[in-house]
């Protein structure tokens, strides 16, 4: 028995060691850690079970069967963050790149099987070359396996990807299919093809930065939500992340103790300028609005002319879509349809309340837009909204022009609660536009054309800059002074929790995509 046990101690250590001493070293020099020191930072301390940990790939082909590593190139296991339970697998790059093969795939596999079974969150820490090339088909096999399942387990629980290193070919897939991305700078990329290829084919010089790059994803491509420093910095804004949302479907997000106190916040009422061309940035408001050092954005340097995040107030976690008038005045566009619409579809999937932030002045005109079909994505983000069953309250500080009133969670399609303060302006266009087209004959007839346009564009402005129209027609429930702004929503979001509404039966709807 004694001697059973030292050899299964001896199987432990040469798994734990990886693909050897060497390779670690050289991981660490990259200012990179290895797979098993991101899952000790990552789980609480001692709370990691590992599975699988002696599995071996079963390949003959190309001289593999002389090149043995327990483990397979993946560590997977489950474990506990803040006391939950959640499954983790992260890929060791120092066992053949991390390059995945069948059994590599069938660890993942099986940890995403036991995490849908109990109703837990997946991280995958990825660090991957790609499919393992000397195992053909089986290694592609193994990723159309994992691919199935991140399909089934979407909306059923939270999936979060971090990119810890490369992530080449298939190896992109199954990320981007999961419900967050967190990449590292300098350290980890995702590229579908690399740059020998991109340059073999279409003869231009890119690096994998450039091609490929946390930055490049996080502004050009809204690939990567969120941008971590180094390895540490990624695993707490994984931790962070996760701590706004539930466990899976079937619940809700954990509720921090807070007891209601002076809810009034002063420094809101001051923030609208007074020249209705004149910008202000939409995060003072939340700041103002939420719960001190709760916000959590997410998709920062992506589409900024729209904001999205976590936050919470009175300690509810809440998801929130605002449009930023300090980026091209707040208007709605391709990217930032698709933006706010696939965090209001995550949010809706997962029980997360949400509060709509308005200010925007329509859609952006264009040929680029239209070319890049803006309709069909503009109608992505109204579909999202529609389609919500969660609680929805929005509060529209200023402008809310034309489709795009419609489509920032309006009463018209399904939101609960409808605020807007006193500077709220509710109209088809803007005024000057509006009054050249409704009075064009009295404007062209008259004496001092300019003289009488000023006059028409004050009389629609009297008319409808201000939310009292709306108010009167019930499409708005109250206008609110804004430093009451979060006493009112803090009572919204009590009054709603226990929300229900179901969406007509059927298979599933057919969002624009």
């Amino acid at each position: 028995m004694n001697g059973k046990l030292q050899l299964l101690n001896e199987k432990i250590a040469e798994a734990q060691l990886g693909g050897g001493q060497k390779r670690i070293d050289a991981q660490h020099q990259k200012g990179k850690l290895t797979a098993r020191e991101r899952i000790h930072f990552l789980l609480d301390p001692g709370t990691f079970e590992e599975v699988g940990m002696l599995v071996t790939h079963r390949n003959t082909d190309f001289g593999m069967e002389n090149q043995i590593f327990l483990g397979d190139g993946v560590v997977t296991g489950y474990g506990t963050i803040h006391g939950r339970l959640v499954y983790v697998f992260a890929q060791d790059f120092t066992v053949f790149g991390g390059a995945l093969s069948e059994t590599h795939a069938e660890k993942i596999c099986k940890i995403m099987d036991m995490a849908m079974k109990n109703g837990a969150p997946v991280i995958g820490l990825n660090d991957s070359g790609g499919a393992r090339i000397q195992e053909g088909v089986s290694s592609l096999g193994g990723y159309a396996d994992i691919f199935y399942r991140n399909v089934m387990a979407s909306g059923v629980i939270p999936q979060i990807s971090a990119i810890m290193g490369p992530c080449a070919g298939g190896a992109v897939y199954s990320p981007a299919m999961t419900d967050f991305i967190i990449m590292v700078e300098n350290t980890s990329y995702m590229f579908v093809t690399g740059p020998n290829v991109v340059k073999t084919v279409t003869n231009e010089e890119v690096t994998s930065e450039e091609l490929g790059g946390a930055m490049t994803h996080a502004t050009k491509s809204g690939v990567t939500h969120l941008v971590a420093t180094n390895d540490l910095d990624c695993i707490e804004k994984t931790k962070k992340l996760l701590s706004y949302l539930p466990q899976n479907c079937e619940e809700s997000p954990a509720k921090l103790p807070y007891k209601v106190g002076d809810e009034l916040r002063p420094q809101l009422t001051p923030i609208i300028p007074e020249d209705p061309q004149q910008p202000y940035d939409m995060r003072e408001v939340i700041e103002g609005i939420v719960d001190t050092d709760s916000s959590f954005e997410i998709h920062k340097d992506f589409a900024e002319n729209i904001v999205v995040g976590f936050a919470r107030i009175a300690g509810r976690s809440i998801g929130i879509v605002g449009n930023q008038p300090m980026s091209l005045a707040g208007v709605l566009d391709v990217d930032s349809s698709l933006k706010g619409a696939r965090f209001v579809r995550f949010c809706d999937s997962f029980n997360i309340p949400l509060l709509v932030l308005v200010d925007v002045p329509g859609f952006l005109p264009g040929t680029d837009q239209e070319w890049n079909a803006i309709i069909t994505n503009g109608a992505k983000l109204l579909y999202a909204f529609s389609e919500a069953t969660v609680p929805r309250v929005t509060i529209i500080t200023r402008k809310a022009y034309g489709g795009a009133y419609d489509v920032m969670n309006s009463k018209h399609i399904g939101a609960d609660l409808n605020f807007a303060w006193p500077s709220a302006e509710i109209a088809v266009m803007g005024a000057k536009g509006a009054s050249e087209i409704i009075f064009r004959k009295e404007i062209q007839e008259a004496a001092n054309p300019e003289a009488m346009l000023a006059q028409k564009e004050q009389e629609y402005k009297e008319m409808f800059a201000n939310p009292y129209r709306a108010t009167g027609r019930g499409f708005i429930d109250e206008v609110i002074d804004p430093q009451d702004s979060r006493r009112k929503l803090i009572k919204a979001f009590a009054m709603l929790e226990n929300k229900v509404a179901h969406l007509p039966r059927k298979k599933h709807g057919n969002i624009p995509l």
